[in-house]
């Protein structure tokens, strides 16, 4: 199973407006696994950034003069994502971004991007995991402990990282408790087993040979049953054994 890990920092708050992604971060999960393989780079949008937006993630228009445009880098992006489940915290923000710029290209074939990828919006499933709680990013962080004090800012990359830390974390939960109830099942099993072993060898080496006198004392006792018109079930069992 192929995970990519994605996060983007934009211009501003909505495509609709003209705003543009200027960061993309993303990191690759093979079976829940880090491989180190990542894709990251910084975009040149062609316009201006919010001021507002700046001060979330720190990325100024000079920084972004000398950086490649999005149909420079689209087809390593798409080579990296395709196939892939992304996990986006709050997708519908970043999907509609990275929509719009293939859009801009006419790329019909990309403008939709569930047909290329599954997505898994991890806001999404912390407010039904933790409903009525802080669900950011910085919040489940806490929640997970998963360390975050080097992020000053918002980056896409370092989101992206965390993301899968708290992904991982947050999804972990159910599947290890699962987990352990097999093995705890498993351990069951086997000591059952071998508790049911032990009875049986016990019952082995424990058989006992019965006396002359007491045999004698069964048979008296089974004689007293008979004279009072009652067949000895012992007997009988006996009788039928010794005529096959």
């Amino acid at each position: 199973m192929r995970q990519v890990i994605l996060d983007t920092e934009t211009t501003g708050l909505s495509p609709q407006q003209g705003h543009r992604i200027i960061e993309i971060g993303c990191v690759e999960l093979i079976n829940r696994r880090l491989t180190g393989k990542t894709f990251h780079t910084y975009i040149q949008p062609d316009r201006e950034v919010d001021e507002g937006a700046m001060r979330v993630h720190g990325i100024t228009n000079e920084f972004l003069v000398d950086k490649p445009r999005f149909n420079e880098i689209v087809d390593n992006f798409k080579a990296f994502i395709k196939g892939a489940e992304l996990i986006i915290h709050n997708a519908p923000f970043d999907v509609g971004f990275i929509e719009h710029e293939f859009k801009l290209l006419k790329d019909k074939a990309w403008a939709t991007l569930d047909k290329h990828c599954q997505v898994f919006d991890t806001l999404t499933f912390a407010r039904q995991k933790h409903p009525g709680q802080r669900n950011n990013l910085d919040a489940l962080c806490k929640r997970y402990n998963v360390e975050n004090q080097h992020r000053e800012k918002h980056g896409a990359l370092l989101d992206a990282e965390i993301l899968a830390e708290v992904y991982l974390a947050m999804t972990g939960g159910q599947e290890t408790l699962i987990l352990e109830e097999v093995q705890t099942n498993q351990e069951q099993v086997a000591k059952e087993s071998e508790r049911n072993h032990d009875v049986i060898a016990v019952i082995e080496t424990s058989f006992i040979q019965a006396t002359e006198e007491e045999l004698a004392a069964h048979e008296a006792f089974l004689d007293k049953i008979e004279k009072k018109g009652n067949k000895s079930v012992w007997r009988a069992v006996q009788e039928a054994t010794e005529t096959q």
